[in-house]
């Protein structure tokens, strides 16, 4: 019987967590998508903390009323920001089993935009 959309995201998701973990210098941007918003974290995964995270129901990025890839890109700059104010200057990516395309791709792209380095 063939996967479901969940269960193969779960293997994708799987295989990629098995390679990328956060450090304290290097800690993981997790990526949530749903069919409506977006979330990201940046996780220290050694003491399991979050340093920062933002969404697209953070009320400045919900107010500003643009479309669901301009709304990605916009928490990726405000993930990054938070971030720079953490001291995290390098992160690595989890794209969370989603494809590196539209909203994914459009939230990476504004992280780098304010400074993070991949």
């Amino acid at each position: 019987m063939a996967l479901t959309k969940e269960q193969r995201r779960q293997r994708i998701k799987n295989r990629i967590r098995k390679v990328v973990s956060g450090t304290e210098t290097r800690p993981r941007l997790a990526v949530y998508r749903s069919n409506k918003e977006i979330y990201a974290q940046i996780i220290d995964d050694v003491s399991g903390k979050t340093i920062s995270a933002a969404s697209s129901r953070d009320k400045d990025i919900d107010s500003a009323k643009v479309n669901k890839v301009e709304a990605a890109k916009l928490v990726g700059k405000t993930l990054a920001e938070k971030a720079l104010k953490a001291g995290v200057e390098t992160i690595a990516f989890d794209r969370g089993g989603y494809l590196y395309h539209g909203r994914v791709k459009s939230l990476a792209e504004g992280a780098r935009e304010a400074g993070l380095k991949f």
